[in-house]
């Protein structure tokens, strides 16, 4: 059994600041862009291993990668099943090898 999520890092610029003279209020341009990595990773508590993968976006083929990942470390004549959130590239179809059991088809008590 895998357990799987993803989370986003990144950098958003902070305030500009610069040189002016005491009551002046300079106008300056600020770098607006945001940089984002995503990391997907996996473990298996009962064989202690993980897998992860850093891509620059996310989508339901960067999912299927990591889900084939998962796929190439499990052990020949098993089948791995992966426990996993409800973003929206958790959908069946990119599972083949796998089995996708999420988060929110568990009622909650």
């Amino acid at each position: 059994m895998w357990f799987q999520d993803e989370a986003r890092f990144g950098q958003q610029n902070t305030t500009t600041r610069l040189w002016a003279s005491t009551g002046s209020r300079p106008r300056a341009v600020k770098q607006q862009q945001f940089e984002y990595s995503y990391l997907f990773g996996s473990v298996c508590p009962s064989r202690g291993i993980g897998e992860a993968l850093v891509v620059p976006w996310t989508n339901k083929n960067i999912m299927h990668l990591h889900l084939e990942q998962i796929s190439r470390v499990t052990e020949k004549g098993r089948h791995a099943v992966v426990v996993m959130d409800g973003a929206g590239w958790h959908t069946d179809d990119v599972a083949d090898a796998v089995a996708l059991f999420s988060q929110s088809s568990f009622q909650r008590l």
